[in-house]
């Protein structure tokens, strides 16, 4: 089973080496090496900066959307605050950027396999929706994204993981964590993923968000005193 993190320009390195981790300690760890983590690129192999001081990390393949598996995209990292007419290359500039790459339509065709479940932490679902991909679908992003989540027609759940079938994301930066976490315990069980947290000393935050059960009663407002 492959996991494939894509890489772009501006990408948040914590978005990709928290999931990578939780990946990697669980396959050679627990699981005999089920899995093959890929860094990869809708360019191909190649070095990609980060937003985050000029780090780089290696891709070290193409985005293939016909690999059975998991498909993982990070936000950005910059700034938040910038006039993008004055060049500032901010996190909605970044993300805008890719969501305009040839990376859309190739998560769009992993989006449209039966055989891959395509992951987002944190900005990466809104440059998943930037590009299109995410209208009508269930989806968190980091809170300072929400509204503009909505804006593109998703429909955005505040929850640190939100699971929509063959989608799943999760809010901000350290939620990657919890993400992959989650995806060890829906694709392994709960074993894999407490075996991973033991060995992390880390333990999953928030509840993860289901179209499911009984529809909440709409809490009663509370009089003005």
């Amino acid at each position: 089973m492959s996991v494939q993190i894509v890489l772009f320009d501006g990408f948040d390195p914590l978005d990709v080496i928290a999931p990578f981790e939780v990946f990697v300690a669980g396959s050679e760890y627990f699981l005999d090496n089920a899995l093959d983590i890929t860094l990869v690129s809708a360019e191909g192999a190649r070095d990609v900066v980060s937003g985050s001081q000029g780090l780089r990390l290696r891709a070290t393949a193409a985005l293939d959307p016909h690999r059975p598996g998991i498909v993982l995209v990070p936000g950005a990292s910059g700034p938040v605050d910038g006039d993008p007419d004055e060049g500032a290359e901010t996190i909605p500039v970044l993300l805008a950027r890719f969501a305009a790459t040839g990376a859309m339509p190739l998560i769009a065709e992993a989006m449209h396999n039966p055989d891959v479940l395509v992951a987002a932490v944190c900005g990466g679902s809104l440059a998943l929706a930037m590009g299109g991909l995410l209208e009508g679908r269930n989806v968190v992003t980091h809170a300072l994204g929400m509204p503009l989540l909505d804006a593109t027609g998703a429909t955005a759940v505040n929850a640190r993981v939100v699971d929509d079938g063959d989608l799943v994301t999760a809010g901000g930066v350290t939620s990657g964590l919890d993400l992959a976490l989650y995806l060890l315990d829906r694709q392994f069980g709960p074993r894999i993923a407490h075996a991973v947290e033991g060995l992390f000393e880390y333990e999953r935050r928030g509840t993860v968000w289901r179209a499911e059960g009984t529809v909440p009663a709409t809490v009663p407002a509370i009089p003005a005193a």
